[in-house]
C-alpha cells in the first residue's frame, strides 16, 4: 500500500500539471499514453508490439487521441478519423497480402485495440479543451467510485457482483461506490454550476449515478480482458498500479458517455 500511494502521487504529480496547463504537450503525453496503453493490449494477446501490425495498431490509437487537424491546417476537419480509416484499411491489406498465414480474425484485434484505445483518450483530450472542472469531475466520479467500492465492500460486501469476471468485487461494494461518487459529484457541483450544464442539479445527479456505473463496467471490461489472457495487471508502468489500462479503463468509458450526454 506504500509504494502504491507513492508511486500513485508521483504519477499525479505529472499528469494533473500537464492536464491544467493542455497544449500540445498535454495533448502529445495523452497520445503516449494511448500507444503503450495499445502495446499492452498486444503484449496480452502475446503480439509483438514493434510488428508491422503493432505499430500501426499504435500509430492508430495516437492519430485517433491526438487533434493533429489542429496543428495541420491543410487537412480535413476529421482528419483523425480520416487517418485512422487509413490505417485500418492497411491492416485490412494484410488479409490479401499474407493469406492464408494472416487472416481477418488477425487484423481485427490491433483495429478494435487502437479503437477501444484511441476513443477513450480522445475524449479526455476534448474534455481537457473544454474546461479543467470538465476532466477533474470525471476523475472525481470515478476515483470516489473506486474508494466507496473498496471501503464498502471490504466492510459490508457478501454477495458478489461477477465472480466470474472480477472475484473480488461485490454488489455492496458496488452501490456504496455510487453513492460515495454521489456524494464527491454533488459536493464539487454545487460550487461551480458549470459543471452540469445544459441539466439542471437533480439530473445531473443521475447522470453521475450512470457514470460511476459506466466506471465500473469500464473496469470490468479490462478484468475481463485480463482474465481471458490469464494475466493480473496490463502492464507494468507505475509500480503498485499497473500499466496504463489498469489507471484509465473507468474513464475510457465515462468520458465518451459524458461527451454523448453534451457535458464537453
Amino acid at each position: 500500500m506504500q509504494k502504491r500511494i507513492i508511486f500513485g502521487l508521483i504519477a499525479l504529480l505529472i499528469f494533473m500539471p500537464l492536464l491544467f496547463v493542455g497544449g500540445i504537450a498535454f495533448q502529445l503525453f495523452i497520445g503516449l499514453l494511448s500507444m503503450l496503453g495499445v502495446s499492452e493490449l498486444l503484449r496480452m494477446k502475446g503480439l509483438e508490439v514493434f510488428s508491422f501490425e503493432g505499430v500501426l495498431a499504435m500509430l492508430g490509437a495516437f492519430v485517433l487521441t491526438v487533434p493533429i487537424g489542429n496543428y495541420l491546417s491543410f487537412l480535413p476537419i476529421d482528419a483523425n478519423f480520416s487517418l485512422f480509416s487509413i490505417i485500418t484499411f492497411i491492416l485490412l491489406a494484410g488479409i490479401v497480402l499474407n493469406y492464408p498465414v494472416y487472416t481477418f480474425d488477425d487484423a481485427v484485434f490491433p483495429i478494435a485495440s487502437s479503437l477501444y484505445v484511441g476513443i477513450g483518450f480522445q475524449n479526455l483530450i476534448i474534455a481537457q479543451q473544454s474546461g479543467f472542472n470538465k476532466v477533474l469531475l470525471a476523475l472525481l466520479i470515478v476515483w470516489a467510485t473506486d474508494i466507496g467500492a473498496y471501503f464498502i465492500g471490504m466492510r459490508y460486501g457478501q454477495r458478489k457482483l461477477l465472480p466470474s469476471v472480477s472475484p473480488n468485487k461485490t454488489i455492496e461494494g458496488s452501490l456504496g461506490g455510487i453513492v460515495f461518487a454521489l456524494v464527491v459529484a454533488g459536493v464539487f457541483m454545487a460550487f461551480d454550476a458549470s459543471l452540469y450544464a445544459p441539466y439542471s442539479f437533480l439530473v445531473m445527479i443521475l447522470l453521475v449515478a450512470l457514470f460511476s456505473i459506466a466506471g465500473q463496467f469500464g473496469d470490468l471490461i479490462e478484468s475481463a480482458i485480463k482474465r481471458h489472457f490469464g494475466v493480473k495487471d496490463s502492464g507494468r508502468l507505475i509500480p503498485g498500479h499497473g500499466g496504463v489500462l489498469d489507471r484509465f479503463d473507468s474513464m475510457l468509458l465515462v468520458l465518451p458517455l459524458m461527451h454523448f450526454l453534451g457535458l464537453f
